[in-house]
């Protein structure tokens, strides 16, 4: 709840309905909109085409309607709680700043007039919650999340796949929608690639790879660990191709029109909040 402060920053109410395109120039949506926004007393300059018949015949003074832009966002937020994510060496766990990036994210869409939903993943029954608009929606979203979480540190097994939960995320979504998956996409079962493509379709699809420090660059060393499941090994450390095979597992999904970026978890809300701006602009 108190990332959304963080996620509005440097925000006027006066950019909120300014064309959400990148770039160094902010401009107005050009036309009056095609929904119906408001009926207000003639004034000079108006276009007599806006004028509301039934408002002036009803009080004999001209009256105008005026438009706004037709934009329906709806975005439902794909959280990875299973199992795999519940892991970090700096700062947090995986998923705890996959739950904070997807924080930050939702209170900037519901700011700016737009529905979220939101789907958790985890080693029991996925969470969902329809897309939908205001505070209320986003006080729903995060308290959805605080108890996923607090479900998913308390249960154990193996990660299921992450199919059934791109399939659920799918049936919340209007064609067009948009789909946003924080996920390391550790174990995701053989068939995510192929429904990521045929999702991308009909829905656009925006990836945020979670990435622990130690996983990008582990010092050399031997490193003994034990699984939930009782299983024990040792990790050898001081490779370090692991951020290009990062970087090119991203490029791979961009070639297939799932566009996405790194989400290093040593960074914290601080740096995530500028890249969820950049995000949400193209959403």
């Amino acid at each position: 709840m108190g990332l959304r402060h963080l996620a509005r920053r440097g925000v006027s109410p006066a950019t909120r309905t300014l064309a959400g395109l990148p770039g160094g120039i902010v401009t107005k949506r050009r036309g009056r909109g095609s929904e119906p926004d408001d009926v207000r007393l003639w004034s000079e300059g108006d276009d007599m085409r806006h004028i509301d018949r039934n408002a002036t015949a009803r009080t004999g003074i001209l009256h105008v309607r005026t438009h706004h832009d037709e934009r329906d966002r709806a975005v439902v937020l794909l959280a990875d709680f299973r199992p795999s994510m519940l892991f970090g060496t700096r700062r947090a766990l995986r998923s705890v700043a996959a739950a904070e990036a997807l924080a930050l994210l939702g209170w900037r869409i519901v700011g700016d007039g737009g529905r979220v939903g939101l789907v958790v993943g985890s080693a029991g029954e996925p969470a969902a919650l329809r897309p939908a608009g205001g505070e209320r929606a986003m006080t729903a979203v995060t308290g959805a999340l605080a108890l996923a979480h607090a479900r998913a540190l308390a249960a154990a097994g193996d990660d299921p796949p992450l199919d059934p939960l791109l399939t659920l995320a799918a049936s919340l979504l209007p064609s067009g929608g948009h789909l946003v998956i924080a996920s390391a996409l550790d174990a995701p079962g053989p068939d995510l690639d192929r429904l990521l493509t045929v999702l991308a379709e009909r829905l656009s699809i925006r990836l945020l790879l979670v990435s622990d420090a130690f996983e990008r660059a582990r010092p050399a060393g031997y490193y003994p660990f034990a699984t939930a499941d009782g299983r024990r090994g040792t990790l050898e450390g001081g490779h370090r191709g692991a951020e290009a095979r990062t970087e090119e597992r991203l490029a791979e999904y961009a070639r297939r029109g799932i566009e996405g970026l790194r989400l290093d978890v040593e960074a914290g809300p601080e740096v995530y909040a500028p890249l969820m701006e950049r995000l949400d602009a193209v959403l």
